[in-house]
């Protein structure tokens, strides 16, 4: 039998719950810089501040990606289901867009204070 107290713990485990997600969610830091992998493998990291286009052509594939004002998207990709197309833009460290066909990896990283890049997986 439920008691008044098991509900009473319920909504309080609820809200402690929901209250760090939120906190989690909006303390997202800005990312400075892209890492794009191929097979693992770094193929160049980027400035988030310079816009460019990057063409990344590997083992017969090629994906397009956009940095532009901050943000960076896969805006191409030959690969057959275009999930990493329809991700969209990405500023945040720790966000990525993978191209699991293509073997292609995006990642924004954050440059902490003692001066390395602190990547945050996720």
């Amino acid at each position: 039998m439920i008691k008044k107290a098991d509900i009473v713990l319920f909504f309080v485990l609820l809200a402690v719950g929901l209250a760090i997600s939120w906190a989690s969610l909006n303390s997202g830091q800005t990312g400075d810089k892209v890492r794009i992998s191929v097979g693992g493998e770094t193929y160049g990291v980027y400035d988030l501040a310079q816009d460019r286009t990057i063409q990344v052509r590997q083992n017969g594939h090629t994906n397009n990606i956009i940095i532009e004002g901050g943000h960076v998207s896969m805006a191409s990709s030959d690969c057959a289901n275009q999930v990493c197309v329809n991700t969209g833009a990405i500023y945040l460290a720790g966000d990525s867009i993978v191209c699991l066909p293509n073997r292609v990896m995006v990642e924004i990283l954050s440059e902490s204070k003692g001066g390395g890049v602190d990547v945050i997986s996720g």
